[in-house]
Formats: C-alpha cells, sequence, structure tokens
C-alpha cells in the first residue's frame, strides 16, 4: 500500500508560521479507511476518477465490533469482487441463533433474489486492511497515518475545497486539494464537525462492549444473539435495552459482547455488566478469566442517520460519520459499505455533469438515496430501541414472553432486514408496513 511518500509532494506553503506542504490534488478525498470509506473509495476508483484515501491509523488496526457479517454485507463485498470463500479466511455460518429465557431458536438466513443465504465472520483488524487493500488494488491512492486536521474552505463560497493533515510519526503538515470530500473518519468525524454538521440528540445513541475468550465453540455455524439481557447485580432483574452476542471466530475463540441500543435513562458499567453476564454463560462454552485473550474494549454505536445534512458544501458523510448504524439491531458494518456504495455512485455521476450547478444537484441526490433505503426501516427500529428504552415497556415485553417462537420469529426478521421483493410472507409484508407507517420517518 502506498505510503505518505509517495504521494506528498515537495511544493509548501506557510500557514500561520507553520510551514506546509502540498500533497496535491485529487478528483475525491475520502478521510477514513473503515468499511465505509474504503467501500467507496474502492467504487470510486473503479470508475477512473483519481481518489485518496486518507487513513490516520496504519493497518493493522484495531476496532471493537462483533465481527459478525450479515448476508447485506455479504452482498457489498461479492460486488467489489472479493473472495469471500472459507479458504481466503472467511468463517461462513447459516443464521442466527436467538436466546430468551429458557429458549433457544435457530433461524437460518434465507435465500433471495438479492442476498445469498449465509454470512461471516472475520476480525476487525483483518476485514478493515483488506478492504483498503482492495480499494488501493482498484487505484485509489491509500495514505496512512494521515491525522486529518480540518477542512480547507472557499472563503467566498464556504465550500469545502480539501483537508489539512498531519503525516506520519512526525506528523508532518500537508494540505490536500479536491472538489469534492467524503467523511468516513467514524462517530467523532471531526470533519463533520468542523463543518457544523451536529449529532441529533432525539435520536438514540447505542454503546457496544466486547471481548474474546478462547472456547472449544469457536466454529459454531450460528451468530448467537441473547436477547433476554439483564444485569446479574441487579437484584430487580430488570432487562436492559439491548442483546448480548457470542461469535465464534472459526480460530479457538469466540467474540463475546454485549450492544446496548439506547443508553438513556440507563447508567451501568457496562463492562462490569458484560464481564458478570459472561460468568453466566454455560459451562460448555468455556468461559473463565483465564480464557480471556483480551480486554474488553468499548465504542460508541451512532444509530438512525443522526447527523445532518449527509451533503452540504462539498462534503457528503457515509457510515458511522452518517449514523448509519440500524437503530434496531445495532449492526453497522452492511449499512456503512452501502453508504458508501451511494455516496460514490452518486459522485460519479456528479463528476459527470458538464456545469457545477449539474454537479450540485447530483451530489444532492445523497442524502435522498439515504432516506430511500434506510427510512422506514430505521424509523421501525427507532420505534423499537424507544420501547426497550423503557423500563415499562421492556419489563412488559418480558411478561409477555421474549421467549415466544412468534416473538423470537419477528425478531428475527428485524434484526436481518433481509426481505423478497413482492413476498407472499405475511410478516414480511406487516415488517413493510410498519416502516412506511412508522413515525419520524
Amino acid at each position: 500500500m502506498p505510503g505518505p511518500e509517495q504521494t506528498v509532494r515537495p511544493e509548501e506553503t506557510v500557514s500561520g508560521g507553520e510551514a506546509v506542504q502540498d500533497g496535491g490534488s485529487a478528483d475525491v478525498i475520502v478521510v477514513g479507511a473503515g468499511p465505509a470509506g474504503s467501500t467507496a473509495a474502492a467504487h470510486l476508483a473503479r470508475t477512473g476518477l483519481d481518489v485518496l484515501l486518507l487513513e490516520k491509523s496504519a493497518f493493522p488496526r484495531e476496532k471493537v465490533c462483533g465481527d459478525g457479517l450479515t448476508p447485506r454485507a455479504v452482498k457489498q463485498l461479492t460486488d467489489l469482487g472479493i473472495d469471500v470463500s472459507e479458504e481466503a479466511g472467511w468463517l461462513h455460518n447459516r443464521g442466527l441463533r436467538l436466546i430468551s429465557g429458557h429458549r433457544s431458536v435457530e433461524f437460518d438466513w434465507p435465500e433471495l433474489s438479492a442476498y445469498p443465504g449465509y454470512g461471516l465472520v472475520r476480525r476487525r483488524a483483518d476485514f478493515d486492511e483488506l478492504l483498503a487493500r482492495k480499494a488501493a488494488s482498484l487505484g485509489a491512492r491509500v495514505v496512512e497515518r494521515a491525522n486529518v486536521t480540518g477542512p480547507t474552505l472557499d472563503e467566498r463560497t464556504g465550500r469545502i475545497t480539501g483537508v489539512t493533515a498531519k503525516l506520519g510519526e512526525e506528523r508532518r503538515p500537508v494540505a490536500y486539494r479536491a472538489p469534492v470530500v467524503v467523511a468516513a473518519d467514524g462517530n467523532s468525524t471531526r470533519l463533520s464537525v468542523a463543518m457544523r454538521r451536529y449529532r441529533r440528540t432525539d435520536r438514540a445513541m447505542g454503546v457496544a462492549y466486547r471481548t474474546y475468550f478462547t472456547t472449544p465453540r469457536h466454529d459454531d455455524r450460528y451468530l448467537e444473539v441473547w436477547l433476554d439481557l439483564r444485569d446479574p447485580d441487579d437484584r430487580a432483574r430488570r432487562q436492559l435495552p439491548g442483546y448480548a452476542w457470542v461469535f465464534g471466530m472459526g480460530d479457538g475463540t469466540a467474540n463475546v459482547g454485549l450492544g446496548v441500543l439506547d443508553t438513556a435513562g440507563t447508567e451501568a458499567d457496562w463492562r462490569e455488566v458484560l464481564r458478570r453476564w459472561c460468568d453466566g454463560l454455560p459451562p460448555d462454552y468455556g468461559y473463565t478469566p483465564d480464557a480471556v485473550t483480551e480486554p474488553i474494549r468499548g465504542a460508541a454505536l451512532p444509530m438512525g442517520l443522526n447527523r445532518a445534512p449527509h451533503y452540504a458544501d462539498g462534503l457528503l458523510l457515509i457510515g458511522d460519520a452518517g449514523g448509519t448504524v440500524s437503530p434496531g439491531t445495532g449492526e453497522g458494518i452492511a449499512y456503512a459499505m452501502e453508504s458508501g456504495r451511494y455516496a460514490a455512485e452518486t459522485i460519479v455521476q456528479a463528476l459527470a455533469r458538464r456545469t457545477d450547478r449539474g454537479r450540485e444537484l447530483a451530489l444532492r441526490a445523497y442524502p435522498q438515496a439515504l432516506r430511500s433505503a434506510y427510512a422506514g426501516y430505521f424509523a421501525l427500529g427507532r420505534l423499537a430501541a424507544d420501547m426497550l428504552g423503557r423500563p415499562k415497556l421492556r419489563g412488559a415485553a418480558g411478561a409477555a414472553g421474549l421467549g415466544h417462537p412468534a416473538l423470537l420469529k419477528a425478531a428475527f426478521r428485524l434484526m436481518a432486514n433481509l426481505t423478497e421483493p413482492n413476498s407472499k410472507d405475511a410478516l414480511d409484508r406487516l415488517l413493510h408496513l410498519l416502516g412506511r407507517v412508522a413515525p419520524g420517518k
């Protein structure tokens, strides 16, 4: 993968008494080489555009994640031409095992016209590097250890014209130029904040915590989700607004974690909740303190398109920077990759226009593409998250029996978000209807 010295040019300017190297120009700058940024860069580069992908860390680097990929993410990987065979290092899974109370039910991923009937597991450190290298192989110029410090703006219009960055361990200041910039720099998204794109406080914010432990169940072919999440130290045994998971990695270990879909009004030491929850796993999981291979780490889940506008003044927001995590399930990778693809397709069309007005009109289609794809489903997810965020409703759901097969089937369909167009299945039609009429769309 090219390093900074292959993209930085020797010209220098002086800004605020500091020498700033001119890093040159590109058709598009993508800030952040996570799943969203690398997917966008790959799709842009394969059309022949000059794409600069800036990553603040060096690969491989770790990210907090469950490491489980649904068929939606598999589709995005295969569309990029990535080999997802088990021989290439992927663990295939058949579906979800949902556990609530004393009931466990397995649901296989459906075989659909648009999506394959299997999911995948791969560690994020490996996964993210693979995607970045795919973007590079398609022609994107990938620069690692490029910590973007802010946008450069047209003083007359306020439009973004590039970014400034600190390169390498020596933090050498560099400026890059491009007519279009994509923010894929995660939940904190310093670039978006600098452009006054603030998080919507009316949207739920979730958190995820995870660790790894050695287990004889490491090659489990189902992603295991425990819906009835409770704090073992809570004497009242109140249900928490989220779920826990155990995903076998196929390498002798499992990724175990919890996702809390709405932290409002819920105060807890989530690391300790996860630690104590793990203590209660059945003996055959092999979970003991000695089996832990990595410390518990946590991250925020920016959900439900919680930062806006997703396009303005030459800047598009994708992935966590745009809040594309599902508010109903906490799934993020598939939607991050999809948003990266939507952004790339929009930019390709925009840069093919012959006038500034035409380019701007084309770029403004990106937020509509996100709304068309996610508004109904995310609104339904927000409704579910809101219900989980209310103690009385959580208690009523528990009393109604989350372990009932029909309720588990509905939970699976909601978590999977995999439906066939014009399906005759009654539950599919109901979820479509709820998505269309859910409030806040």
